[in-house]
């Protein structure tokens, strides 16, 4: 039911992916407890915030308690927080990610094991343990599934799993704890190594490129939380929560887009800015370097900016940041780190925006992807259907009745999906259809059991595992992308084609009964040679048939400017800005065939297509176009075409 299949084969960056995510799915739902545990050490330790504030509090005191220091030194709260409750809820959560509640008591069990036979916290040994836990009962249950006799399940399955548990525990308590426990002290050498030859800012080189290949979270909660915790616990900090979690480079980024960018992604790159550093949804800035991969230099830059001043400040969070707003990382600085990480976030900003400004000033390139635009429409021209149309098309496998389930996924399943859900959720309220219901969720928990999926391009293969029999749609842009508004008009469609008709007449499509293809819009031989010149000869026929006004031709050159119309496959289709659509009289294209290619900014073309459009009518337009010239048969017809009525002819019926 898929409109985009799924590629054969996985490649290297999925299964990167996949792994990345399974381990950061074991610690990101617990996350508040992580949260919990920062506050109550940077209030109640002996040099807490509390404790910071008056000298009253001796070493018997409430706060000495709960902070486990003074007369209190072997309790409190801190300490068994980070030596038992976080390692179990991690294990717990690997052996339920494997095999439910079953391998969440197994992966809670021999994540005791390790934490009994380790001293540092062993959260690296809970993520081995837990799955492994879960693994092991799973593989357990098979053995004997089927073969228990009636009114013997519970001793079976309470047995089974207390022998597997236990025999795990003392694997971890003899084996694996030790081992983790060297490899922790290896890797705490190694981090020292690179602190004290100053060599950690160069983390930076694989953490950002990592980062905008959506392996955040698992760089930030698979890896460096756990060892940044572990350092936190002896040191009572830890820089390693700010080498991915600094909220700097990206706001430095978006920064230089919304001075030196172009279009549209000039214009929602501020919003971008708030959501990203004040929200903490590093995701939205990615796009934005998947745009220009070779922003990711400024990124690198600024990374390694904040890394050094954090260094040389020896400034460090008590906890991680969760998200990576800098609210959460004022909360998690420890005391007498607020100067460095400050400068932190301000040198990674300025260095960020200074080197994208640069690459962007200086960029000459203009056949570029805009944010705003109908990206994926104009993808689609070049090998791919529009959703809208495909859903509806009697040539598909897909066969749709409804659309009343859509799940908007992410890595994580929080910070950009969840925005992309809100955005899509009032565009489908606003047309009419609330009963239409929009969640987000982590790709690792779909089911195959939602209408629609949509998804950032780089996270498609993955969802398309995770839900096979679903229409999935893939994004540039979480809050700006052009297919919210190609789901709404196919829903719009399918919902009203396929609802009871009683006395409701069923909706068309909104070019019907409109001659928008006017036959004297059509020239079979061209006469420009350039592009420049085939904007104006294409925008003259829009304005002979009294489509748009004369001033219309001005802002299609305008749009060329900003971002390349050329579709691919001979084709380029020039249209106005939507500032221009005051100048619309209404919707109309009009086409020019060129006997002898075009040079169209360094790409052939033969045939040049006028839009102009009122309204959402061009999606209309689009999709029309895009199944003719998506068919090698139908684009030989238009070049042998020898009068305008075999033109228009092929143009109103590619879609039969």
């Amino acid at each position: 039911m898929s409109i985009t299949p799924p590629e054969s084969g996985t490649s290297a960056r999925v299964r990167v992916q996949r792994f990345g995510t399974f381990l950061s799915n074991m610690v990101m739902p617990n996350i508040g407890a992580f949260i919990a545990w920062g506050l109550l050490t940077a209030l109640f330790i002996e040099k807490g915030w509390i404790t910071a504030l008056t000298d009253q509090w001796g070493d018997d005191s409430w706060v000495a308690r709960i902070g486990g220091w003074g007369d209190y030194a072997s309790g409190g709260i801190v300490a068994p927080m980070i030596t038992y409750l976080l390692p179990i809820l991690i294990g717990a959560t690997g052996g339920r990610i494997v095999y439910d509640t079953r391998g969440a008591v197994v992966g809670a069990i021999a994540t005791m094991g390790v934490i009994a036979g380790a001293e540092v916290p062993m959260f690296m040994g809970a993520m081995i343990v837990g799955p492994l836990g879960g693994w092991a009962i799973k593989k357990l249950d098979a053995l004997w599934h089927g073969k228990v006799r009636p009114g013997f399940e519970m001793l079976v399955n309470n047995f089974s799993a207390g022998i597997c548990g236990g025999v795990l525990a003392v694997a971890g308590f003899f084996g694996i704890g030790p081992l983790v426990s060297a490899f922790s002290e290896f890797a705490g050498d190694v981090v020292d190594f690179l602190v004290d030859h100053g060599l950690l800012p160069l983390t930076s080189v694989f953490i950002e490129p990592a980062k905008v290949l959506f392996l955040n979270n698992a760089i930030n909660h698979g890896i460096l939380t756990p060892l940044g915790t572990s350092q936190a616990s002896e040191t009572g900090k830890s820089i390693l929560f700010l080498l991915e979690a600094n909220p700097g480079p990206g706001l430095g980024l978006l920064l230089a887009y919304a001075v030196f960018g172009r279009g549209a992604a000039k214009l929602s790159a501020p919003g971008a800015a708030i959501i990203h550093f004040l929200g903490g949804i590093h995701e939205i800035y990615f796009p934005y370097v998947l745009m220009k991969p070779k922003l990711i230099v400024a990124t690198i830059a600024g990374g390694m900016t904040g890394v050094f001043i954090n260094v040389l400040f020896g400034s460090g969070l008590r906890a991680p940041a969760a998200p990576g707003s800098i609210i959460a990382v004022y909360a998690q600085t420890a005391s007498g780190s607020f100067l460095g990480v400050t400068l932190s976030v301000v040198g990674a900003v300025l260095v960020t925006f200074v080197v994208a400004a640069l690459l962007l000033k200086t960029d000459r390139v203009t056949d570029e992807p805009d944010l705003a635009e109908a990206t994926a429409a104009m993808e689609a021209m070049k090998g791919k259907r529009s959703i809208a149309s495909a859903a509806l098309s009697s040539n598909d496998t897909v066969a749709i009745s409804t659309i009343s389930s859509i799940v908007f996924a992410c890595d994580a399943g929080m910070g950009s999906s969840a925005m992309g859900a809100s955005v899509l959720r009032r565009k489908i309220e606003s047309a009419g259809f609330a009963e239409v219901s929009v969640v987000n969720q982590a790709i690792a928990n779909l089911t195959d059991s939602y209408d629609l999926v949509v998804t950032h391009k780089d996270l498609a293969d993955r969802a398309r595992e995770r839900t096979p029999s679903a229409i999935h749609v893939t994004i540039d842009d979480f809050m700006n992308s052009p297919e919210y508004d190609e789901i709404v008009a196919m829903i719009e469609r399918v919902n009203r084609v396929s609802a009871p008709v009683d006395d409701e007449p069923v909706q068309k499509d909104p070019t019907a009964g409109t001659d928008v293809f006017a036959l004297d819009s059509i020239v079979l031989s061209g006469q420009a040679g350039t592009r420049a010149d085939a904007i104006n000869e294409a925008g003259r026929l829009l304005v002979a048939v009294g489509a748009v006004d004369a001033s219309y031709v001005d802002s299609m050159h305008e749009r060329e400017q900003s971002v390349s119309t050329y579709m691919g496959n001979g084709l380029a289709i020039p249209h106005g800005t939507n500032g221009a659509k005051t100048e619309v009289r209404h919707t109309g294209i009009s086409l020019v065939r060129y006997p002898e290619a075009i040079d169209w900014n360094g790409k052939p073309v033969e045939f040049v297509i006028g839009i102009a459009a009122t309204g959402d009518d061009h999606l209309a337009l689009l999709n029309r176009i895009a199944q003719v010239f998506v068919d090698g048969d139908q684009v030989a017809r238009l070049r042998a075409a020898r009068t305008p009525s075999e033109v228009k002819a092929v143009l109103d019926n590619g879609h039969d």
